[in-house]
């Protein structure tokens, strides 16, 4: 799958250029600050916020929409004259959430009386849309795939109420040694079948027995026009960005459940989620009809 005879070299350069570590891009109450010129591209971009229990964050207006969208705790949001209580989760191990879609040139306070983190997942906009609170019954779920390959999407605003400009997200779950983004695929380019989307995978790893850390791994490839080549493991907190190729397997350890939330945008209007398969794994869907879904599922609970 995905093999090259490329040099040890350029793979190390592809795994510092896609590769983000956790705490290489904090500063101040941002976690993680991942804006489109660090990617290297122009849409798409994360923020992930630690407040302490009682603080409060502003974070300007720009041309950037995004989502309020905690990954623990809970928050008050406060933009456009409105106040909205957004619950939260108490992790992303436990629960989905509510959250909300903020248009871009909206500044937003964010204060949180017992402390949280919040994923600021964002796009460029070119139009402008309502702010809106976004409930938890909103949140399009579902179980994928079958056998080693089940995981669980939550979609946030990928085929859901809420409207965007450009922004796609999704968070997807999958059990400790279970493979999800699976079959490979790619939306590296515009056709009837396929959009191109600038993808961020962000990850957290459930801790195993006694605290243990947890790990998983990472894999992209060349498509059509597009050189690239990262294989790598991955931990809690960090960031892999995917412009072009194949990606997948994101793979799970034994032991350890694997959460990331990806974030995709890219210049078509229409905000819809269209890819096309590595044509040499596609046939592995078809062995999904003969297999269970992992028991383990729904890890979080679903709507209906």
């Amino acid at each position: 799958m995905g093999h090259t005879d490329r040099t040890a070299q350029s793979e190390t350069s592809d795994q510092s250029r896609y590769v983000i570590r956790a705490g290489e891009l904090a500063h101040d109450s941002y976690e993680l600050d991942l804006t489109p010129e660090r990617a290297g591209w122009e849409w798409s971009s994360l923020r992930v916020v630690a407040l302490a229990p009682g603080k409060s964050l502003t974070v300007p207006g720009g041309e950037h929409e995004y989502l309020v969208l905690p990954l623990s705790g809970g928050c008050t949001v406060q933009a456009g004259g409105e106040r909205l209580e957004v619950a939260g989760r108490e992790s992303v191990f436990t629960d989905i959430t509510d959250y909300v879609y903020v248009p871009r040139r909206t500044e937003v306070t964010l204060t949180s009386a017992g402390g949280a983190r919040i994923a600021l997942p964002g796009s460029k906009a070119t139009t402008d849309k309502p702010l809106r609170y976004c409930p938890r019954s909103e949140v399009g779920t579902g179980l994928r795939g079958a056998g080693p390959s089940s995981r669980q999407v939550n979609n946030y605003a990928l085929g859901n109420d809420v409207e965007t400009s450009h922004l796609l997200a999704c968070e997807v779950l999958t059990p400790g040694g279970n493979w999800s983004s699976y079959p490979p695929h790619k939306h590296d380019e515009h056709t009837e079948v396929e959009r191109v989307l600038e993808e961020i995978y962000y990850y957290q790893v459930r801790a195993g027995e006694g605290d243990a850390e947890g790990f998983a791994l990472q894999r992209i490839y060349p498509s059509p026009g597009h050189d690239i080549d990262v294989c790598t493991e991955v931990r809690g907190g960090d960031v892999v960005v995917m412009p072009y190729g194949y990606h997948g397997p994101s793979v799970a350890a034994p032991g350890y459940d694997l959460y990331y939330l990806n974030v995709m945008a890219g210049p078509a209007e229409d905000s819809v989620w269209l890819m096309t398969d590595d044509p040499h794994h596609t046939w592995v869907r078809q062995t999904w009809e003969d297999q269970e879904v992992d028991p383990r599922l729904p890890m979080t609970p679903m709507n209906d």
